[in-house]
């Protein structure tokens, strides 16, 4: 499985960027997509995810309302529209696949194999 992530770059504060996941290499239908962040000196966090066969996607509380995960089947894609963004919101974002992942449980960095590279999303005030 490889995943790509790209998209990031620099926005200001209330903006608005969306980052995509390009996955490949098997058949993901059965599989659940993550969108994790880290900032510098601080410890990897959930963001939002979804699963590939359906459902809208579940989010991290500090990303309610303002951000949203969705997905391209056709093209393997996933996508995160990230608006009024806000300078908290500056860390390398990357995007995780495994399967077999269900409920909160897609909340948890540590239980996803399949990682993609990062891209930077840097929000300035």
């Amino acid at each position: 499985v490889q995943l790509q992530a790209s998209g990031g770059g620099l926005v200001q504060a209330g903006g608005s960027l969306r980052i995509s996941c390009v996955a490949s290499g098997r058949t993901f239908s059965n599989y659940v997509m993550g969108w994790f962040r880290q900032a510098p000196g601080k410890e990897r966090e959930f963001v939002a995810a979804v699963r590939w066969s359906g459902g809208s996607g579940d989010y991290a509380d500090s990303v309610k309302g303002r951000f949203t995960i969705s997905r391209d089947n056709g093209i393997n894609t996933v996508y995160l529209q990230m608006n009024s963004l806000k300078p908290e919101d500056t860390a390398v974002y990357y995007c995780a696949a495994d399967r077999g992942i269900y409920g909160r449980n897609v909340m948890d960095a540590r239980l996803y194999v399949y990682w993609g590279q990062g891209t930077l999303v840097t929000v300035s005030s």
